[in-house]
């Protein structure tokens, strides 16, 4: 098996599709097939099953993932350390976006004051996309609200963040149980979730997708939310929205993939999660 096979091999499976990852790389898709076909006949067995959306794994093509991921996270290692002039380690950590707002800058800001040698990148997605991303590979490490199930996963670090809530600046916060509910629309969010459980007897409801959608939406007067202790502190200069800081919490936990080799980057950034 060749290193850059494998590398075809690992972005057709990311991407659930030869033609997808014959765009990515630059490659005409008959090069990518014909790629994937010498693989397979090099093992004998299938790594790829085909269907009208594209391709899937096999159990064999999930087994051969793992070792891929592993072999690609060892090239670039020792590129870095050989020469780490010329070659950064790299760290891509996935988050949601009210995570992502301000917790993770926070962080970076601390651990990469530490390590000068690693490019970091924050990828932000919802709940469901974020775990299937780190299962297959393309994320290093996820912060998560709320269980999970994913037998693949461990929790090596977890805090607790305070809810506030926000609402209009011309409205009382002990008066709230009558006003629209402004929430993400990822069903899966636990602020989200945690919002309607807290004011059941709100009816109404408008759902955005992105923080700063729901925060705008505040300031404009339609509605309450509930927001991390965190990003609510870094928003006090809005003068239109108060903040009630409430005694319910939330846990967050960075989790990562069970498996047999990991980077020096992540090693190096779950050292420093458990130090702070």
């Amino acid at each position: 098996m060749e290193s850059h096979d494998l590398w075809i091999f690992k972005h057709v499976a990311e991407l659930q599709s030869i033609s997808k990852a014959a765009e990515k790389l630059g490659y005409v898709q008959p090069n990518v097939s014909q790629r994937i076909k010498g693989l397979e006949e090099e093992l004998g067995v299938r790594l790829f099953k085909r269907n009208n959306r594209g391709v899937t794994l096999t159990e064999e093509g999930i087994i051969l993932l793992e070792y891929t991921n592993q072999i690609m996270l060892l090239m670039d290692e020792a590129k870095s350390v050989v020469n780490p002039r010329k070659w950064r380690e790299s760290l891509t950590i996935g988050a949601s976006q009210t995570i992502s707002a301000v917790k993770i800058p926070q962080l970076f800001s601390s651990f990469l004051s530490e390590q000068k040698n690693i490019n970091a990148k924050v990828r932000t997605n919802n709940q469901e996309k974020l775990q299937e991303m780190l299962t297959f590979g393309e994320l290093d490490g996820v912060f998560i609200t709320g269980p999970y199930n994913h037998p693949q996963f461990e929790t090596v670090y977890s805090y607790f963040e305070k809810l506030v809530l926000i609402s209009p600046k011309n409205k009382q916060c002990e008066k709230q149980h009558h006003q629209t509910l402004i929430v993400n629309s990822d069903e899966n969010c636990l602020y989200r979730n945690k919002t309607l459980d807290l004011f059941k007897d709100n009816k109404s409801i408008i759902e955005f997708d992105s923080l700063e959608s729901i925060l705008q939406a505040v300031h404009d007067g339609l509605g309450i939310s509930l927001i991390p202790e965190d990003v609510a502190n870094s928003r006090k200069k809005i003068q239109s929205i108060q903040y009630k800081e409430l005694s319910e919490t939330i846990k967050i936990d960075f989790i990562i993939k069970h498996r047999k080799q990991q980077s020096q980057s992540l090693k190096k950034f779950i050292d420093f999660l458990q130090r702070i």
